[in-house]
């Protein structure tokens, strides 16, 4: 069985052979791009049809759609990333993480922000001064219960 690691470095390769963008990719298995993306890297996983599918737009065998069916692990290798753009999430979290977190209190509650019943879309916002990343989270309030 092929490990997810192994799995994302075959898919990568693929993908950038083919030329195809993450939209390609997700267009093939009717999903999202940010949630295909997160599969093809290891973090989800994906049903039969959407596996089949992706492995089929990127020219790879039933062992990717395998891997792809497999549920993930969700292990980062690292305390501090050092990838610039992941490291810049990071930092948002560290200086707005208590912003964040007493603002969902305020409006929502003692609770959470499920990050499994979740959305994610990221836009390229055109701006003169520079175009901007627009990243728009959604996730379901769980409010913590009293026993």
């Amino acid at each position: 069985m092929m490990t997810k690691d192994e799995m994302k470095d075959v898919i990568m390769e693929a993908r950038l052979e083919k030329g195809l963008l993450w939209a390609d990719v997700a267009k093939a298995a009717g999903m999202s791009d940010e949630f295909i993306c997160s599969a093809c890297l290891g973090m989800n996983h994906l049903e039969k049809e959407q596996a089949d599918a992706v492995a089929d737009v990127l020219g790879l065998g039933a062992d990717i759609s395998a891997a792809l069916q497999q549920f993930p692990k969700k292990v980062w290798d690292q305390a501090i990333p050092t990838d610039p753009v992941v490291y810049r999430w990071y930092e948002m979290v560290g200086v707005y993480g208590d912003t964040i977190r007493e603002i969902i209190s305020e409006k929502f509650g003692d609770g959470i922000m499920s990050a499994i019943d979740f959305k994610m879309s990221i836009d390229k916002e055109e701006d003169p001064a520079g175009d901007r990343v627009l990243v728009t989270i959604s996730g379901k309030f769980l409010g913590y219960k009293s026993w």
